[in-house]
């Protein structure tokens, strides 16, 4: 016998001031979200002095709040808001934080080293449960797989990707039968792989000549497809330039790159913007929303497009 499909619960949506214009995109997706407002404020001392509107109207409704944890200073404030919510007598509670910021900082390479992965996870354990149980934790193509385990019982963690977002534009594109996806190294081949099914792969590997370590052609052959290469995330950008130049050294027609976070940290995105014609090593750079100031920076800058997780998060709100 199937199981009836449940209707669609109303969603209060909370969102911090750098994830206002995402959060609308998300509240535009279905009449069933609609989005709540904080006074963001501060002390003399710097410290935050905030206020949730209408928190007495929350008891008994689902509610949500969209996080962004792009600087150390945010995340305490954004804590502050994320713990007291679920004890306003709310029916569940969700924290859509697409961009786990220090994911990629879980290694412990000799005793000293602070995986502050483990860190940021153990704050968000201890999120209080609301009346409904857990809090829900929704995170976009989370660095290394193995940072799920960080999470206990007291949190459930739904981990999506923005990879379909990527496919259907990648099914647009007037060369789309020319396609072929390259990963930069065999970390990104394990995480995404599966999701490439129906195109063919290369894969580029990193080794070490002297101090250097020099981005080499692995298996696969680029000669002439227009190939992408995907990855979780970007920060300088120097894995994807070299991993460029090895693909275009071994006849690749066109090199395009796709990122789900576009963290590029001093700048670091104006190393791939298209300075004049005829010198663009990249045809496009897509990234997703889930780092909003990179967003507002790169905005009419070619090669970039956003791809925004608007409707995706809309979607998992309704799990």
């Amino acid at each position: 016998m199937a199981m009836e499909k449940t209707s669609n619960k109303q969603v209060n949506l909370f969102y911090c001031l750098e994830c206002e214009e995402v959060a609308r995109k998300v509240a535009a997706q279905s009449d069933h979200i609609t989005l709540q407002s904080i006074k963001w404020r501060s002390f003399a001392d710097g410290f935050p002095n905030i206020y949730i509107q209408n928190a007495e109207e929350l008891r008994g409704q689902h509610v949500a709040f969209l996080a962004s944890f792009s600087s150390p200073a945010l995340v305490f404030e954004q804590l502050s808001v994320i713990y007291a919510l679920p004890r306003l007598f709310v029916a569940s509670f969700t924290l859509v934080l697409p961009f786990f910021t220090t994911g990629s900082f879980e290694r412990k390479e000799e005793e000293g080293d602070v995986a502050a992965a483990f860190t940021l996870a153990r704050m968000l354990l201890n999120i209080p449960v609301s009346r409904g149980g857990p809090t829900s934790l929704v995170i976009y193509d989370i660095h290394a797989l193995q940072e799920r385990f960080y999470f206990g019982d007291e949190v459930l963690p739904l981990f999506e990707t923005g990879i379909p977002l990527l496919k259907q534009r990648l099914h647009q594109l007037p060369d789309a039968d020319n396609i072929v996806i390259a990963f930069p190294d065999d970390g990104a081949w394990k995480r995404f792989h599966k999701l490439f099914d129906n195109f063919p792969v290369l894969v580029c590997t990193k080794v070490r000549e002297g101090d250097k370590r020099i981005v080499r052609l692995k298996e696969g052959n680029p000669a002439g497809h227009h190939v992408v290469i995907v990855d979780d995330l970007v920060q300088s950008g120097g894995t994807l330039i070299e991993c460029q130049k090895v693909l275009a050294a071994n006849g690749a027609a066109k090199v395009s790159a796709y990122v789900t976070h576009g963290v590029f940290p001093k700048q670091s995105y104006e190393r791939f913007t298209h300075k004049d014609e005829g010198t663009n090593a990249f045809t496009y750079f897509w990234i997703t929303d889930s780092c909003p100031l990179t967003v507002k920076a790169i905005s009419n800058k070619a090669p970039f497009e956003v791809l925004s997780l608007a409707g995706s998060i809309a979607n998992a709100l309704q799990i």
